[in-house]
């Protein structure tokens, strides 16, 4: 922990006044399945209706800060969480903030089109579903606004950068102080993974720590070979500038949850969002969090785990889906 503290000091970041956040467990499925399971909600990281980017926005913004920029430009999709915290998290910042969104823009925006337009910012459609197409656009919105005198910092889908992955170097440093709290040892970590931040920041975490259990990705939106070296690469970048290295071994990413397309929904996620709602009052959503808690719920019916041990679900947020 201490470690992880140390490195991180010379990182400017933003101070979020709700982290740490809370840690529970999740007592029907451990008492069937007798696994300790406990469910991390960095979907109430606050800002926007929370979400595991504030993390990442944490470093992000502090970076676009101490490089004195007034402009934000974030992109992703039409219902992108990134892009409503970023939004939030931005203006909140004093920023001007950009979105380039992919995607015809809707008649009637809901969900977090909806927020984005609440708050104020400026989006900017682009129709198509290629993330090529949609960083085109943010750099040729950045040369005009950089023409006009604006100073631009400008993000990639889900801030997945080495900076925006120290959101979740100094996440599991937080874990560990969770452990220590609950007086328990994880064996395993699992969440949903998508442009590999969350994911490669717990893995250089988990390098600098010297922790032995697992950080399970369950990939919702990328085949398992494309992430597992999105996450590698990102992790080991991330690892290098606090003087760690992360072992290619210890990436582990599981698409079998994903169903036939990114953000299609599948009965088994359809399960777990009941669950999840219906007997701990968390609600997920269909796209991230239900299908890694589909994951989760189908280890533990499969035996995945050793009877007695703890197993740490870090619910990413993304429930603003429920309201598309």
């Amino acid at each position: 922990m201490d470690t992880i503290r140390e490195r991180l000091a010379s990182f400017p970041r933003l101070r979020n006044s709700l982290l740490p956040t809370p840690v529970h467990r999740l007592d029907h499925l451990s008492d069937e399945h007798g696994v300790e399971v406990f469910c991390k909600r960095d979907d109430l990281t606050g800002f926007g209706f929370g979400g595991n980017k504030t993390r990442k926005l944490d470093f992000l913004l502090a970076h676009a800060q101490s490089l004195a920029c007034d402009t934000l430009i974030a992109i992703g999709a039409n219902q992108s969480n990134f892009c409503r915290m970023a939004a939030s998290y931005g203006m909140a910042a004093g920023l001007e903030v950009h979105l380039v969104l992919g995607g015809a823009e809707p008649e009637t925006p809901t969900g977090n089109l909806r927020l984005d337009h609440l708050l104020g910012v400026r989006c900017h459609h682009v129709d198509s579903t290629d993330w090529g197409d949609w960083a085109c656009a943010a750099e040729r919105l950045e040369e005009e606004l950089a023409s006009r005198g604006r100073r631009v910092y400008r993000m990639p889908v889900g801030g997945s950068t080495p900076r925006g992955a120290l959101g979740y170097v100094d996440a599991f440093g937080e874990i560990l102080r969770d452990q220590s709290r609950l007086d328990v040892e994880f064996s395993a970590i699992l969440h949903a993974s998508s442009s590999a931040g969350t994911q490669a920041g717990l893995l250089a975490g988990q390098a600098l720590a010297g922790w032995a259990g697992e950080v399970l990705g369950i990939s919702v939106a990328k085949p398992q070979t494309e992430l597992e070296s999105e996450v590698f690469e990102l992790a080991h970048a991330t690892a290098a500038d606090l003087g760690a290295a992360v072992e290619a071994s210890r990436v582990a990413v599981d698409e079998c949850y994903m169903g036939p397309a990114y953000a299609v929904r599948t009965p088994e996620c359809e399960e777990a969002v009941t669950l999840f709602a219906q007997r701990y009052g968390i609600f997920l959503d269909y796209v991230y969090s239900g299908k890694a808690a589909a994951a989760l719920i189908d280890y533990l019916r499969k035996g995945r785990f050793e009877k007695g041990a703890a197993v740490l679900f870090i619910h990413t947020g993304g429930n603003v889906e429920l309201f598309e």
